[in-house]
């Protein structure tokens, strides 16, 4: 697949659709759309997509794996590359070297890891620690009642930067059904910046088939890769 496979023209028509429902969802919610941030998910898609994403004016890239974005990273280093899937210790040391943003933190093991190669390299890593607000056993996160342990233990950290929370909603074909996830997760951000005295101001949350209910409250980073480059391929 190519740039002109995907087609340069789609994605920025895609784009221009995505923006304009992010300024209804704002406006619906009296916020200012330039508050909330696309993350193009290039997932499954190879580097010519995410090359595309660029030129049509996307500078927060997404992947799910390390090992997927390796090329994407080296063939786009002016994006800013948000690691949005679990990460598992072992590839802490690559994460690092890849992405200055990590949104999937679950666990304290996980937050000295990437400190401690975050220290080897020179680098400060921005990270939001993941909260599995509806109890799915299938994801990653920590439950809404651990987070503000989490939380606490990346701030002694030297080289994390907490930024703030996300999570993954449910899969429903009515995005209201998991507008209770969304609020949970903004007023446990709330709660949590209070209690620890510390500004938390990203909210990671909401994808292609529920963002605008996200952004209505209170999303700031939106995770989206259908909405802009249509089905993934297969095979």
């Amino acid at each position: 697949m190519t740039v002109g496979a995907i087609g340069l023209d789609l994605v920025r028509h895609n784009l221009e659709a995505v923006r304009l429902r992010l300024a209804a969802a704002c406006a619906r919610s009296g916020r200012d759309p330039a508050s909330v941030r696309v993350v193009a998910v290039t997932k499954g898609f190879p580097a010519e997509v995410a090359m595309a994403a660029v030129r049509a004016g996307l500078r927060d890239l997404g992947e799910n794996y390390v090992q997927e974005a390796r090329e994407k990273v080296r063939a786009l280093p002016e994006a800013t590359w948000h690691l949005v899937g679990h990460l598992q210790r072992n590839k802490a040391r690559e994460a690092v070297r890849l992405f200055p943003w990590v949104h999937s933190l679950d666990s304290e093991s996980l937050a000295e890891e990437l400190d401690r190669r975050a220290e080897q390299h020179d680098r400060v890593l921005q990270v939001l620690v993941q909260v599995n607000v509806a109890g799915e056993a299938q994801k990653h996160g920590v439950p809404p009642e651990e987070a503000i342990r989490l939380a606490q233990a990346v701030l002694r950290l030297r080289r994390l930067r907490l930024r703030g929370l996300m999570t993954i909603a449910p899969l429903t074909p009515d995005p209201e059904g998991v507008r209770w996830v969304f609020r949970t997760l903004r007023t446990l951000r709330d709660d949590l910046a209070h209690r620890l005295g510390a500004p938390l101001p990203e909210l990671s949350m909401g994808m292609t088939d529920d963002f605008e209910v996200a952004v209505e409250e209170g999303a700031t980073l939106v995770r989206l890769g259908r909405a802009l480059f249509g089905e993934r391929p297969t095979g």
